[in-house]
């Protein structure tokens, strides 16, 4: 059954996240009341599936013409430039990241849009704050730039929906895994890349040390996290910052472990460069107990079958 009340505006709708959000936006909503957008050419997957545009998040007068034109009532804003990539070019990254947000929250005010998604991270947390367990409220001293305009973006976030009442939601997403996409250049990106190389080359040389524990979260249960996040009922959204947001935690090594239990011949040898300080400001786990009180998340996916499901659906690509 789907929901055809809203219309959706997904922006960076062909990113790692972006692809299967919409997708599964589609499937709860109605092909035609999700328009996907991004710069980029539209993705393979989601070609034929539902309506497309090109836009560009920074101009703000093009964005607030698009929403009015499609009489959009939700947004998810997904555009953003990544931890390592961001580490490049740091002005660029916080450019991007916070003008992106500030144009949607804006626009959200001033037509009063029902609802409006924006995702942060688990690099607002730095070496000061507690690495295991980390509590939804602690030390928040990032490092990196993404980490600082992610934690600067949860201010606006709860500045808007406090004096203007838009109703914005967020989550701290970990490291994401998933077949379908690309990821964007983030830090956990090993996690992704480590399962193509073990079926195309039986061979990975990892960019973290064996022993870097970081918290991670199958693609499929983030989807779903997100959309029961903004499925809730806007009583039980208690925290207007960002969500933490916890699935599994594991190292390198155990992730090639788990690997060679299905391709024996898997070999994994490391050699950390940059990303391994980023890393190693990062928490080893999270405590997402206010999720789960506030609307009942619950992730589905550990290692074993993450892993199982990822090799399944890779080999299929392969072959």
């Amino acid at each position: 059954m789907t929901v055809t009340k809203e219309k959706i505006l997904v922006i960076g709708a062909c990113g790692q996240i972006g692809v299967e959000l919409t997708s599964a936006l589609r499937q709860l909503y109605g092909n035609d009341n999700v328009l996907a957008s991004d710069l980029r050419e539209e993705h393979p997957l989601l070609k034929g599936t539902g309506p497309y545009v090109t836009c560009d998040v920074m101009n703000k007068e093009m964005l607030h013409v698009l929403i009015l034109r499609h009489n959009i009532t939700q947004v998810y804003l997904l555009a953003a430039i990544l931890s390592a990539t961001g580490e490049k070019n740091p002005g660029l990254a916080w450019h991007i990241n916070m003008q992106s947000l500030l144009n949607v929250l804006e626009i959200a005010k001033e037509e009063k849009l029902h609802k409006i998604y924006w995702p942060s991270s688990i690099a607002v947390f730095g070496a000061t704050s507690p690495r295991e367990n980390t509590p939804q409220h602690t030390v928040i001293e990032p490092t990196t730039i993404y980490g600082i305009s992610k934690y600067a973006g949860e201010r606006w976030c709860e500045y808007y929906n406090k004096n203007y009442g838009v109703d914005v939601r967020s989550l701290r997403y970990p490291g994401l895994i998933s077949y379908k996409s690309a990821p964007g250049g983030g830090t956990t990106d090993y996690a992704v890349e480590i399962y193509h190389e073990a079926l195309r080359d039986q061979d990975y040389e990892c960019f973290l040390s064996e022993d870097t524990y970081l918290p991670m979260m199958y693609m499929s249960d983030a989807i779903r996290a997100t959309i029961e996040l903004m499925e809730a009922p806007i009583e039980k959204i208690k925290i207007r910052s960002s969500y933490n947001l916890s699935g599994m935690s594991f190292s390198p090594k155990e992730i090639g472990a788990c690997i060679q239990k299905h391709i024996p011949e898997f070999k994994l040898t490391y050699k950390p460069d940059f990303r391994q300080q980023i890393a190693n400001g990062w928490p080893q786990s999270i405590d997402d107990s206010n999720a789960q009180e506030d609307w009942g998340w619950k992730p589905k996916y550990d290692l074993d079958s993450m892993t199982e499901d990822m090799l399944l659906n890779l080999k299929s690509q392969y072959s």
